[in-house]
């Protein structure tokens, strides 16, 4: 049965900064299991948005809830322990921490040790650092990373440190995964390889995913539906063939009017 109670909803959501409204009076639903793409030229607002969605932006406007829990004021780090997790545009890694270790940080919230048991070695905390092992490990055979556990993250390949922030971010144990830009300087191939993996990672784990992306034949493939921005504010939204053919998205792409 279609789910009727949407696991996020941004209702009327907007920020300013001095008197340049950079998002203004968005409305977003996303419903469990969904994948959604948010799209839009440079400068379209996309990134705040996400900003605004994980807290590091508070809205001037608006409120957004998850699961019916208003977010607002509410700190990045206690937005993530409710369950959105993100990736960013410019790639966010521990890059000097080896690979298995940028996955293990996400599991600190949730771990069962101690301060006390960390400090004096109690047998609580070896037994929880064996269980982030083990967690963290599965995480990077999922996404083909488990040979490279012990190299440090600078050292990997560009697509290969995309597909370690993501296990990172999933490693958080999102209800809703946010995907900025994933595709972000990857050839056809790698593109490709992330477009499956996406999709496999939405059904393995019943994400509700929102992805921004550039890369017109990924969103196209993936996305059940598209929001599109443009100057902070919502243009369109619809099927992906709706999208393509909408004369608004058109003339914000191309910057001329579509008779």
């Amino acid at each position: 049965m279609e789910a009727t109670i949407p696991l996020l909803k941004v209702d009327s959501a907007g920020i300013r900064f001095g008197g340049l409204k950079a998002v203004s009076a968005v409305n977003v639903e996303l419903f469990p299991g969904e994948l959604v793409g948010l799209i839009g030229p440079n400068g379209a607002g996309k990134t705040t948005f996400f900003n605004l969605l994980t807290g590091v932006y508070v809205p001037t406007e608006g409120t957004i809830t998850l699961n019916g829990e208003n977010l607002k004021k509410l700190p990045p780090y206690k937005i993530t322990r409710k369950g959105i997790s993100r990736t960013f545009q410019n790639i966010r890694l521990f890059s000097e921490l080896s690979v298995i270790d940028n996955v293990k940080v996400a599991y600190h919230s949730l771990a069962k040790h101690t301060i006390v048991g960390s400090i004096f070695r109690l047998p609580g905390h070896f037994s929880g650092e064996s269980d982030m092992d083990e967690k963290a490990l599965e995480f990077l055979r999922i996404f083909n990373l488990d040979h490279f556990k012990d190299e440090k993250a600078k050292n990997l390949p560009y697509g290969q440190q995309r597909r370690l922030e993501i296990a990172r971010a999933l490693a958080a144990n999102p209800k809703l995964l946010l995907l900025d830009e994933p595709a972000a300087g990857m050839n056809p191939h790698e593109t490709e390889e992330l477009m499956n993996l996406i999709a496999f990672i939405r059904k393995e784990f019943n994400l509700t995913v929102l992805l921004i992306e550039h890369d017109m034949s990924l969103v196209m493939g993936v996305c059940e539906r598209i929001y599109v921005l443009d100057h902070g504010q919502l243009i369109a939204h619809g099927k992906p063939e709706e999208i393509r053919n909408d004369p608004k998205v058109i003339e914000a792409y191309l910057g001329e009017e579509v008779s």
